[in-house]
């Protein structure tokens, strides 16, 4: 797909594929094309050219809500709660969105807060959230809807280092509890690497490379690009 705003080209010619059961890695500096590529993804934008398939339909005309029920769910960089409602009211409005009952909305809501360490904080506001469990919920509003895929746009920003291990184990859980496909975009290569099965690296709306962590690592053009020479020489790559 490609996607151009007044001459601008924020996307060049893209592919990118997401399977299930799979956590994939998209990364590049800002200004690279990410945020608008999930836009498209997502239903949010369209693209100039191209189109996007889910599980084989054509669904580049389908709103972002048709997407949602059909089994695409995502995360915003700036978060998109009910800021009135508890946190829990949250996650439950997530799963009625999309059929859930009003009891397997409860059950979701608190499988899914004590998955992502929200418990605690189940019946506060969500506007009394710290930034870092602000992003916990946005990726709990996502998995309470079901999805079969998950694109997830900086879900780590604002986290504390010593709680990335948490979240990776959650992420992980999202691909092997939940049967999902997971779309990560994050700044944190550290954690892109620790926990993709694949990378995307996107530069200048052009897709730069393709592959596994240690593929990426060892890519001349990436390391030069976003990770630095002396980076990829201590992975050992």
């Amino acid at each position: 797909m490609s996607r151009s705003f007044a001459g601008v080209h924020a996307l060049r010619e893209v592919t990118l594929e997401l399977g299930r059961r799979e956590v994939v890695g998209l990364i590049g500096p800002n200004g690279a094309g990410k945020s608008t590529l999930v836009n498209v993804l997502s239903g949010f934008d369209l693209p100039t050219s191209g189109s996007v398939e889910l599980e084989g339909k054509d669904v580049t005309r389908w709103s972002p809500g048709r997407r949602g029920r059909n089994g695409l769910s995502r995360t915003f960089q700036h978060s998109h709660a009910f800021r009135s409602l508890s946190v829990r009211e949250n996650v439950e409005v997530a799963a009625l969105g999309v059929g859930a009952s009003a009891r397997e909305a409860k059950d979701r809501a608190s499988e899914l807060l004590g998955t992502l360490g929200l418990t605690a904080q189940a019946n506060a506001a969500a506007e009394t959230l710290a930034q870092g469990d602000e992003r916990r919920l946005g990726v709990a509003r996502a998995l309470a809807t079901r999805p079969r895929f998950v694109l997830l746009d900086e879900p780590a920003a604002g986290l504390p280092e010593a709680e990335l291990p948490d979240f990776s184990s959650a992420v992980r859980a999202v691909r092997d509890d939940h049967d999902a496909g997971v779309l990560l975009i994050d700044h944190n290569v550290a954690l892109i690497m620790a926990i993709c099965d694949r990378i995307y690296v996107l530069d200048q709306g052009r897709m730069l490379a393709e592959g596994t962590p240690g593929e990426i690592q060892a890519n001349l053009d990436v390391a030069a690009a976003y990770l630095g020479e002396s980076a990829v020489q201590d992975t050992g790559a």
